[in-house]
């Protein structure tokens, strides 16, 4: 048998390991790429679709997916000021297709002490999708900042009431 790399043997061998590197990246633990929980969205939500984001940048967007995240979440929602400790901070930025569906996620501080407050982020994420579809900026990132209590509770850094002076 001729072991040669004949260019077939190698469109082969690139097409092979191409679909193992495309199976070990869908191996992660969540519903969307990046991912750190298995959280998924809970059944028997609302299903509607939000009103679209007339935002003209990323940033412009944020304030429109933090409300949507507090809508979809608002008995989870901390109101007045935060607490001077923190029981976790996390900074995640979640991606979107243009009509809003979470595409993936990928946290630029996920709350390692934390992994139960990892999962409620990524579940609270799940849940609210879709997002207002982002008009003018079709698919958009979505960066925003968890202040999360010992309760349970949180508030965006977008949307934040601030926090209480410590001692």
């Amino acid at each position: 048998m001729n072991s040669q790399l004949t260019p077939r043997r190698l469109a082969l061998a690139a097409s092979v390991l191409s679909s193992a590197l495309w199976l070990a990246g869908c191996g992660s633990p969540g519903a969307v790429p990046g991912q750190l929980s298995g959280a998924t969205a809970e059944r028997g939500g609302s299903g509607a679709v939000p009103r679209a984001s007339n935002a003209a940048t990323a940033r412009d967007y944020r304030r429109d997916a933090a409300r949507h995240i507090y809508d979809a979440n608002r008995s989870r929602i901390y109101g007045g000021q935060l607490p001077p400790m923190l029981y976790a901070v996390g900074t995640l930025q979640v991606n979107l297709d243009a009509g809003g569906k979470v595409v993936s996620m990928h946290w630029l501080r996920a709350p390692q002490h934390a992994p139960e407050v990892i999962a409620e982020i990524e579940r609270a994420v799940l849940k609210a999708a879709p997002f207002p579809a982002a008009t003018r900026l079709g698919a958009v990132t979505w960066t925003d900042t968890w202040l999360w209590d010992k309760s349970g509770r949180f508030q965006l850094d977008t949307l934040t009431e601030g926090q209480q002076p410590g001692d």
